[in-house]
């Protein structure tokens, strides 16, 4: 078994969506998978998709904006996996509205899973890629950041995860660890048909008005995403560290 088969990752809101598909690349690739997700049930699908095809995975339950869930999940991973030295994440939340409507509540309810939550996750994973030599940390981020009506919480926070990230990367980048972006453009996935529905619109044709604003001609999948992701968790990516890599489909100005 190569070094790359012996790690241990964990992705976090890895039931359903780009998670779930993350967890399932990552599996592939040679990795055991801790997927990661409030309801602990819900894992369960992605989990037997993974130990059907051979590999090793464990569902954890684990609320990632609450810091002593997030400090019992990570030992539990350590103790029945292995140290984990790939984290992936995820985990997120849409509470869109415009700013006159949006509440204090729909503010720190996208901040704490999103932004906490990756501090909190960073945090307790770090010291086993410290003691390991070795640590791949990739953040979701989005190309909301660069600002999209309705969704000045999730804008901000995906723009703070931009910001958080390149500092874990000059932070952390002496201990062999990475820490790296992705930010998906329109993906097809539960909170995508969140927002069609928010703004009035069947998804189908949501997705068609997405499509033809995009270069290649096509909205993304969760397998699109996850593959970027793949490429920043492998031993080859150890040379690049601190990038937002923008999987949209083309260029966004």
């Amino acid at each position: 078994m190569s070094t790359t088969e012996q790690r241990v990752a964990i992705v976090t809101g890895a039931a359903r969506g780009i998670g779930a598909a993350t967890a399932l690349r990552l599996a592939a690739d040679g990795r055991a998978v801790a997927v990661l997700d409030l309801d602990e049930a819900a894992c369960a699908d992605t989990v037997e998709q993974i130990t059907k095809a051979g590999g090793r995975a464990l569902a954890v339950g684990c609320d990632v904006s609450d810091e002593a869930q997030v400090e019992a999940a990570v030992a539990r991973v350590a103790a029945e996996l292995g140290a984990p030295t790939v984290l992936v994440n995820n985990a997120g939340v849409l509470r869109d509205n415009l700013l006159f409507k949006m509440s204090a509540l729909d503010w720190d309810t996208v901040m704490g899973v999103h932004l906490k939550g990756a501090f909190l996750m960073s945090r307790a994973v770090q010291k086993h890629m410290v003691d390991a030599k070795f640590g791949r940390i990739v953040n979701l981020s989005s190309s909301s950041a660069l600002g999209n009506r309705g969704q000045a919480n999730y804008a901000a926070a995906k723009a703070g995860l931009q910001g958080f990230t390149k500092t874990l990367a000059k932070e952390l980048g002496k201990f062999g660890v990475t820490a790296n972006a992705v930010a998906p453009g329109f993906v097809v996935t539960e909170m995508t048909a969140q927002t069609a529905e928010r703004v009035g619109m069947g998804f189908e044709d949501f997705q068609a008005a997405a499509a033809s604003q995009i270069p290649v001609q096509r909205v993304g999948r969760p397998e699109d995403i996850a593959n970027a992701i793949a490429f920043f968790t492998g031993e080859a990516a150890g040379f690049v560290s601190g990038q937002v890599l923008y999987v949209a489909g083309g260029p966004l100005n």
